[in-house]
């Protein structure tokens, strides 16, 4: 199982950047997948997620309005698209999967990729 992140980098606030994920050696389309980030010195939280059949999106509060989930099931690919990004973002972000419908709760995520530094800074 790989979960591959990429897309990560510096961008100054009000910017945009656009996260990939490759998923691979598992049943793409049997996993809810989604993303979570984790902030120096703060624990992993979670951003995003997006149904196995992509009917149901949900987002933190934070974030909602600003970034955009989506999965290509022909690809195996997850997107994180952040727009209006501020400096509060930064983060490493981490792609996720679990087996049905995912949670919110890091512990019990069943896959995780390594994570792609975002920072938002002048």
């Amino acid at each position: 199982v790989q979960l591959v992140e990429s897309g990560g980098g510096l961008v100054q606030p009000g910017g945009s950047l656009r996260l990939s994920c490759q998923a691979s050696g598992f049943t793409f389309d049997d996993y809810g997948m989604g993303w979570f980030r984790q902030a120096p010195g703060k624990e992993r939280e979670f951003v995003a997620q997006i149904a196995k059949s992509g009917g149901y999106i949900f987002y933190k509060d934070s974030v909602r309005g600003r970034f955009t989930i989506s999965r290509d099931y022909a690809k195996n690919m997850v997107y994180l698209q952040m727009n209006s990004l501020k400096p509060e973002d930064t983060a490493v972000y981490y792609c996720a999967a679990r087996y049905s419908i995912l949670s919110t709760i890091s512990r019990e995520i069943d896959f995780w990729g390594q994570g792609t530094q975002v920072t938002v800074s002048f």
